[in-house]
């Protein structure tokens, strides 16, 4: 049974918990991929895995750098790419995602203050919902630690 969780990032932004949330897999050995709605959007990402903390680095890829099956972690704005065979999936900010077929763990990251991003995770939820997935909502604390909410 895939495991869908939804991240609400009511006190950090994006930029700050992506990453570590992707430190924590590849640790775990996982292959992720890392969906965001458009072209631009990956562009963004790749600049801020290369540059989001000094003393670390997260090894990933795109299309555009080729090696599209050794990249760790893969960034994609298509809905149904997955070429390093990951079973770990990250949706931002509202991209969709055709089918859970084939991951064990789908994370949904998203800003429930912004309306299309809450709208896109409500509707991701029902989806999960009727896939028959185990579904969890986590949003984060003034303290910083991640508190189970449904």
């Amino acid at each position: 049974m895939t495991e869908v969780l939804f991240y609400d990032l009511k006190y950090q932004s994006l930029d700050c918990v992506l990453p570590n949330l992707l430190e924590k897999s590849i640790s775990r050995g996982w292959n992720v991929v890392v969906q965001a709605d458009h072209d631009e959007r990956v562009d963004w990402l790749n600049r801020l895995l290369w540059t989001y903390r000094d003393d670390s680095f997260l090894p990933h890829g795109s299309l555009k750098d080729g090696y599209a099956s050794k990249q760790p972690i893969y960034l994609t704005s298509k809905y149904n790419e997955n070429p390093n065979n990951a079973k770990v999936r990250f949706i931002i900010e509202g991209a969709q995602l055709e089918s859970y077929i084939g991951y064990e763990r789908i994370v949904h990251l998203f800003d429930g203050h912004i309306n299309e991003s809450l709208e896109a995770a409500r509707a991701s939820w029902k989806k999960a919902t009727i896939a028959n997935c185990y579904v969890t909502y986590w949003q984060r604390t003034k303290t910083g630690k991640w508190e189970r909410k449904a």
